[in-house]
């Protein structure tokens, strides 16, 4: 009798430590299952806070994809120095005024916003009126090449003459000092 008391105490021991590590086992995996949750339910408040893509992106994609190809095409220019500048010299006769070429540089590279380009740079003094000076400038920025860009322009009038007056111009003789930059894509030198 002794035995079967032994036997039954050692056999409620075991049962309570086989209850004992089922039911710690299912408090831990409990507390799991609640910080899963938790970080579940932080992780959908974080994707509801992202907006949901536009329903023309792919369109919007498209027309970028065009824009960035109509620009990189007007990068592709005659990169021959001689051909810009006269090219220049025809502009200026065309706008009826009288265009010299004062300097030029030769192609150099420059980094703009982490981009390499190659540049020209032609210094010319130009003289007539007024409104062919305007008229000339126009040409110029709208013309070819796509990339001239007018870095410095001084404009100086007779003694005595008053741009004021829509009269005086049209008459009166101006002189302007245009430096001019033509940007291309790089040029290899090789």
């Amino acid at each position: 009798m002794k035995s079967r008391n032994l036997l039954i105490i050692i056999l409620v021991v075991v049962l309570l430590v086989v209850a004992y590590i089922v039911v710690s086992d299912y408090m831990n995996q409990r507390n799991q299952k609640q910080t899963l949750e938790a970080q579940i339910a932080q992780a959908e408040g974080t994707l509801a806070l992202i907006p949901f893509p536009p329903a023309d992106l792919e369109a919007r994609l498209a027309a970028a994809n065009q824009s960035l190809a109509a620009v990189q095409d007007a990068f592709a220019i005659d990169a021959n120095d001689t051909h810009i500048v006269d090219r220049i010299l025809k502009q200026a006769v065309s706008s009826g005024v009288k265009a010299i070429p004062l300097s030029t540089q030769a192609w150099v590279q420059e980094s703009v916003a982490n981009q390499n380009f190659s540049v020209f740079r032609i210094e010319i003094e130009v003289t007539g009126t007024y409104a062919n000076l305007v008229g000339f400038i126009n040409q110029m920025e709208k013309g070819e090449p796509k990339t001239l860009i007018i870095e410095y322009l001084q404009v100086e009038t007779a003694p005595g003459a008053l741009m004021l007056d829509t009269a005086a111009r049209n008459t009166q003789p101006v002189t302007a000092i245009i430096k001019i930059a033509v940007y291309t894509m790089p040029i290899s030198t090789g």
